[in-house]
C-alpha cells in the first residue's frame, strides 16, 4: 500500500529532528556539565622522598552523597609507576612529612573524629595513632635525627570574665553565657571565634606526651606563616610569630625567632619593620633563609628572598633584581643555592638562585587546578636534585609532574582525570593583550571559549574578575569558568592595574585607589574581545568574588553595558568594612591612608555606594552567611541600596559558608549554577 507524498515528507522529517536532537544532544553531553563536578580531582602536596625515588601526594574529591570535600594519600614512584593509594575513605587525610631516613611519614587525619598526627611504616604498609589533640596539628615536621616531632596548635586561652553569673535557684536551665571579647582579631574567616593562640609543641615520634614549648598571648608561629623549621643539630626550632605589644594593630611586623628545646627560651633573629617569615635552615646549619620586605604601608609591597647568618647577623636580599614575589623556599643540599616559587605574568614558577642573586628559572605551570590561580599549587625537591610539584594547564585540571634539576622539562606522570577528559570537551583558551584607555598600559587577559567554538557565530560574553585585588589569574585550568564557557559563553578574565606579578609599580597603580582606573582596565578588555567579531554585543555580563565583587558592583556604577551582573560576596561599603572584617588592620593600615573617621571624604569616593545610583544592571549578589573577611552584611547594604533604588536585585545567601562559598561541595557548584542561570534569564532574545 502505498503512502501519500505528504505523509512521507513529514516522516522523513521528525526522522531528521530525532536524529538531529540525538546528534545534538550526544555533542552537549560531551560538555562539562554540573553533573560532572563531582567527578573531577585535584592533587596537592605532593612529598618527595629523600632519596628522590618515591612521590606521596595528596588526592582530592567531593563525594555527592555526603556533600562534603576528602582527601587521601597516594603514593607514586618518580619514574611514574607503581601509582596507588596509601589511604582510603571519607576522611580528610593530608600534609604528609617524610622522615629523615624515608622508610616512614607522618600525615594528619580526621580519619578517629578529630584531626590528629599519624605515623605510617611504608615495609609494613600500617598507620598508628600519635596524638590525642582538642585542637588541629599544624605544620608538622621531623627533627633531623628522626626521634621527634614538632607541630603547632592551638591552645585555650582564659575566657574574660566582667560581672558574675546571675543568681539562679538550683537546677534552673540557663542559657550559654555571653562571650566577652577583647581582641581585634577575635574571629577569622574559615576558622570561625578564635578561642586562643598557636603554641609550638614537640612529641616523642613513636607517639607520646606533647611538650609544650611556647606561651603567652602570641601566635607561634603566626597565621600566615604556619611554617616551622629544625636546626640541623635539633637544638632549636625557627619560626615566625609577631611578639609585638601592637601586634594585632601592626599585622605584618613579625620576627624571625629560635625557641630552644632544653628550657623553651625564645630569642629574636631579626628586629625591622615589616614582616620576616617563612624562615628554613641551610643543611649546614650556618644560614637561614627567610621572606620578607621593609614595611612602607603600600598596598602591595614586593616580598623578597633574604639570606643572614645563624645568629641573625648580615642580613641581605638576594632578590632584588626579581621584582615578583617569592614564596616557598628550600635549600639545595649544597647550602649553596635556594629553591623558590614565583609568578610571572599569571603563571606560576620554580626557580633557583645562588646567594649572590643569580636566578635561574626551571619550569611553570605551578597549580593544583581548583581556580585559574597559579599560587595554589605546591613543590617539593629531593637532596639529589629531583623535584615534583603539582601542575596545570588550561586543558589539564590537576596532576602530579616531575623534573631534574639539570633536566627540568616538566614530565607528568599521574592521570587523575583522565577517565573524564577522554569523554569530555573542554573550552579552549587564547591569551589577549590589549591598551588601556586611561594612560596606554598593555593589559594581559585570556579569552576562555565554549567547546567547539565556531568564530563565525556570536556568543554572550562573561566578564569575569579576579578577587585579591593583589593577586592575579593566569593559564590555568578553572572548574567555575569551564561551567560557564561549557553553558555557552565566551568568558574573559584578565589581570587589570593592581594585579600581581607584573612588578610592583604596576600593582601599586591603586595604591589609596581602589576602586578606580581598573575600570578602563577591564572595560577595554571587553571592547577588545567584541573587536575580534564574534561577541554579541547586545549580550554583555560581569561577575567576580571578593575583590572582583568589588570591581563587579564598580563596573555597573559606571557603565550601562551589561544585561546583568553578579557580584559574589564583595565590600561595598569601606567604611563599615574596616570595623567588621577579619582583616581590618590591612584596611586602615595599607589600603587606606587612616581611619574612616580621619579620611571621610576617602572612603566616601571609593565607596560603591557612591556610583550605586547610576545602576541600571539587573544584580544578583550572592555571599556567605559566615564570611568574616567581606561579611554579609556588605552585600545586604548593597542589596537594599539598589531595591530602594527600584533596581532589579536578588540576595543569595548561603548558610554556614565562609569567603569564597567552597566549604560544602553543593553550595560551590550552586553558586556556579545560580550564576549561569541568572545571566541565562536576561539574555537579549533579538
Amino acid at each position: 500500500m502505498s503512502q501519500k507524498p505528504g505523509k512521507f515528507l513529514l516522516l522523513a522529517g521528525l526522522i531528521f529532528l530525532a536524529v538531529t536532537l540525538s546528534a545534538l544532544a550526544q555533542d552537549l553531553s560531551k560538555r562539562f556539565t554540573a553533573s560532572d563536578y563531582f567527578n573531577f580531582e585535584y592533587v596537592s602536596d605532593p612529598q618527595i622522598s629523600p632519596d628522590g625515588k618515591k612521590i606521596i601526594y595528596v588526592r582530592n574529591f567531593a563525594d555527592a552523597m555526603s556533600d562534603k570535600f576528602y582527601s587521601n594519600l597516594w603514593i607514586i614512584n618518580f619514574d611514574g609507576s607503581g601509582n596507588r593509594p596509601l589511604t582510603s575513605g571519607l576522611y580528610h587525610d593530608g600534609s604528609p612529612c617524610w622522615s629523615p631516613d624515608g622508610t616512614q611519614f607522618i600525615y594528619v587525619s580526621d580519619r578517629d573524629g578529630k584531626p590528629q598526627i599519624y605515623k605510617y611504616w611504608l615495609d609494613l604498609g600500617q598507620s598508628a595513632l600519635l596524638t590525642n589533640l582538642l585542637f588541629p596539628p599544624m605544620g608538622i615536621c621531623w627533627s633531623p635525627d628522626g626521634k621527634q616531632i614538632a607541630y603547632s596548635s592551638l591552645v585555650l586561652a582564659a575566657p574574660r570574665t566582667i560581672a558574675p553569673p546571675p543568681p539562679l535557684p538550683p537546677g534552673a536551665q540557663t542559657a550559654p553565657p555571653a562571650k566577652i571579647i577583647d581582641r581585634i582579631m577575635y574571629r577569622f574567616d574559615g576558622i570561625g571565634y578564635i578561642p586562643g593562640y598557636l603554641h609550638i609543641f614537640v612529641i616523642p615520634a613513636e607517639g607520646g606526651t606533647p611538650r609544650q614549648l611556647t606561651s603567652g598571648n602570641f601566635n607561634h608561629p603566626d597565621y600566615y606563616s604556619r611554617e616551622i623549621a629544625w636546626t640541623p643539630d635539633g637544638k632549636f626550632i625557627i619560626l615566625s610569630a609577631n611578639r609585638r605589644e601592637n601586634s594585632e594593630v601592626e599585622i605584618l611586623d613579625n620576627e624571625v625567632y629560635e625557641i630552644s628545646l632544653t628550657d623553651g627560651s625564645i630569642k629574636a633573629l631579626t628586629n625591622r619593620k615589616g614582616p620576616d617569615s617563612s624562615p628554613v635552615v641551610s643543611p649546614d646549619g650556618k644560614f637561614i633563609a627567610y621572606l620578607g620586605f621593609d614595611d612602607r604601608y603600600q598596598g602591595h609591597q614586593t616580598t623578597q628572598l633574604y639570606v643572614m647568618n645563624r645568629d641573625g647577623s648580615g642580613p641581605r636580599a638576594v632578590t632584588k633584581s626579581l621584582d615578583r614575589d617569592v614564596s616557598r623556599v628550600n635549600w639545595a643540599n649544597d647550602g649553596k643555592v635556594l629553591y623558590f616559587c614565583y609568578d610571572e605574568k599569571g603563571t606560576s614558577y620554580i626557580a633557583y638562585t645562588t646567594l649572590d642573586g643569580k636566578i635561574k628559572q626551571l619550569t611553570g605551570g605551578i597549580g593544583d587546578g581548583r581556580v585559574a590561580y597559579g599560587s595554589g599549587g605546591s613543590y617539593s625537591i629531593a637532596p639529589g636534585g629531583n623535584f615534583a610539584f603539582s601542575l596545570t594547564k588550561p586543558d589539564h585540571p590537576s596532576d602530579i609532574a616531575v623534573g631534574t634539576v639539570l633536566n627540568p622539562k616538566a614530565r607528568i606522570i599521574t592521570g587523575v582525570n583522565d577517565d573524564i577528559l577522554a569523554f569530555k570537551k573542554l573550552g579552549g583558551v587564547e591569551e589577549i593583550w590589549y591598551t588601556s584607555s586611561v594612560d596606554g598600559r598593555k593589559i594581559q587577559g585570556w579569552i576562555l571559549k565554549p567547546p567547539d567554538f565556531d568564530p563565525t557565530k556570536k556568543y554572550p560574553l562573561i566578564l569575569e574578575i579576579h578577587g585579591g585585588p593583589f593577586a592575579s589569574y593566569g593559564d590555568y585550568f578553572d572548574i567555575e569558568k569551564e561551567l560557564l564557557a561549557s553553558s555557552g559563553y565566551v568568558v574573559l578574565y584578565t589581570n587589570p592595574r593592581g594585579s600581581t606579578s607584573y612588578g610592583e609599580e604596576f600593582a601599586n597603580l591603586i595604591h589609596h585607589s581602589y576602586p578606580g582606573d581598573d575600570f578602563y582596565d577591564l572595560n577595554c578588555g571587553v571592547d577588545a574581545v567584541i573587536q575580534k567579531g564574534y561577541i554579541d554585543e547586545n549580550n554583555l555580563f560581569v561577575t567576580g568574588g571578593s575583590g572582583g565583587g568589588v570591581l563587579t558592583c564598580w563596573m555597573i556604577g559606571r557603565t550601562n553595558r551589561f544585561r546583568a551582573a553578579a557580584p559574589l560576596y564583595p565590600v561595598i561599603n569601606w567604611y563599615s568594612w574596616v570595623l567588621t572584617s577579619d582583616v581590618s588592620g590591612v584596611g586602615v593600615k595599607y589600603w587606606f591612608p587612616g581611619f574612616p573617621w580621619d579620611n571621610v571624604e576617602h572612603f566616601e569616593k571609593r565607596s560603591l555606594l557612591s556610583v550605586v545610583k547610576n545602576v541600571k544592571t539587573p544584580t544578583m549578589i550572592i555571599t556567605g552567611e559566615q564570611d568574616f573577611r567581606c561579611p554579609m552584611s556588605e552585600s545586604e547594604q548593597y542589596y537594599m541600596a539598589l531595591k530602594l533604588l527600584g533596581i532589579e536585585a536578588v540576595l543569595v545567601r548561603f548558610p554556614d559558608e565562609s569567603h569564597g562559598i567552597m566549604a560544602r561541595p553543593s553550595h560551590h557548584l550552586s553558586k556556579m549554577m545560580h550564576i549561569i542561570a541568572w545571566f541565562d534569564q536576561h539574555k537579549s532574545k533579538k
